[in-house]
């Protein structure tokens, strides 16, 4: 018997609320891989605009290039370090939108799947109480058939997690690049104080 057989004899047997909880880690699952790419992707080319502004200003360029985030914040004539602060603190809050639905579907799938085992092994005692059959051969398969619930909830939670701490970390990786670009906007204001 192949997987694909397993699976449709367990739909077949499977009462609405599996489905229900079955249907609701799928959407999940689609939730985490669309924020996955989607962020990265983002993320990715933020990064690679912030880097290209840093790396013109080592150069002696006196600003940001015009795509950075931090364009709107700054002139060549007077930079405030309040103003720099604010697009700073909004640049981290870009950065890190969206990741708060990756948190909560890898804390919550696991709950979701546990949860679904639980009524499914109630409704197989259910079962059996009222046919009164009880032996290990009609037990064990039903419990099994219960415990996929918990399993399709773990396989959701590690993509979440693990795609949370990589989003996680690129949006640091932009949030360096921008508090750098800072420190030397304000460095070169200081210069001008200076003369």
């Amino acid at each position: 018997m192949s997987s694909f057989d397993l699976f449709l004899n367990y739909m077949s047997r499977s009462g609405f609320f599996t489905f229900v909880i079955l249907a609701w880690l799928s959407l999940y699952f689609v939730i985490t891989f669309g924020i996955l790419f989607s962020r990265y992707l983002y993320l990715t080319h933020w990064l690679s605009v912030e880097k290209n502004s840093l790396e013109s200003m080592l150069m002696g360029a006196k600003n940001v290039r015009d795509d950075s985030i931090l364009r709107k914040c700054s002139n060549a004539s007077h930079t405030s370090e309040k103003l720099l602060n604010v697009c700073k603190n909004v640049a981290e809050k870009n950065a890190t939108s969206g990741l708060w639905m990756l948190s909560i579907i890898a804390s919550t799938a696991p709950f979701i799947g546990l949860f679904g085992t639980v009524v499914s092994i109630l409704e197989t005692f259910s079962g059996l109480g009222q046919s009164g059959s009880a032996s290990l051969g009609v037990i064990a398969p039903a419990i099994s058939e219960a415990l996929v619930a918990t399993a399709a909830g773990i396989f959701v939670a590690i993509p979440a997690y693990s795609a949370n701490l990589f989003l996680r970390r690129k949006a640091y990786e932009v949030i360096v690049y921008v508090q750098r670009e800072v420190d030397i906007l304000l460095s070169g204001n200081d210069a001008r104080k200076d003369l």
